[in-house]
């Protein structure tokens, strides 16, 4: 019970002790003018009842503002619901359009790679050729010249103290 229950229910029980207490004062009977006649009427019970419909009155006053917070409570807890579904959908959404971008992405740097790959394949095929023209070219050459040398040597004549059939 919170601090604000306990002391309507110890004020509630101050009335009810008093009323108890004083209960021939209160239902004497006197005379009480209402405004436009006289009532010979007891003015404790008629002020005992006044507070006891007021107390009512504010009970339901109180049970009505109760319900009607909890029906906004649970409407508001519909309303959140529905903004957090419709936040989640839109997260998934963007999940999956950077899942897409992502993939996009990947598949033009694997073509640019591949691209890339066989760029440098053919020019290593071009740098290869050339190589084995030049090597083919450096080939001929040194062949040339090594035919150049013997042709010097055997051209020149042979010195007569050398002696090739021994």
């Amino acid at each position: 019970m919170g601090v604000r229950s306990a002391f309507l229910f110890v004020v509630v029980l101050l009335i009810v002790a008093l009323a108890a207490l004083n209960w021939g004062a209160l239902s004497t009977p006197t005379d009480v003018w209402l405004g436009f006649m006289t009532v010979s009427a007891p003015l404790g019970l008629i002020m005992l009842g006044l507070t006891t419909v007021l107390a009512a009155f504010f009970l339901v006053y109180v049970l009505y503002l109760h319900s009607s917070v909890l029906i906004d409570t649970k409407r508001h807890t519909k309303e959140m619901q529905a903004q957090r579904d419709l936040a989640d959908k839109a997260e998934a959404s963007r999940f999956t359009e950077l899942r897409n971008f992502l993939e996009a992405q990947e598949n033009k740097h694997m073509a640019q790679n591949a691209d890339r790959q066989s760029a440098i394949l053919a020019r290593l095929e071009q740098l290869e050729t050339a190589i084995r023209l030049r090597s083919d070219q450096t080939d001929n050459t040194m062949a040339a010249h090594i035919g150049q040398l013997e042709d010097r040597i055997e051209r020149r004549p042979v010195p007569a103290d050398i002696n090739p059939q021994v």
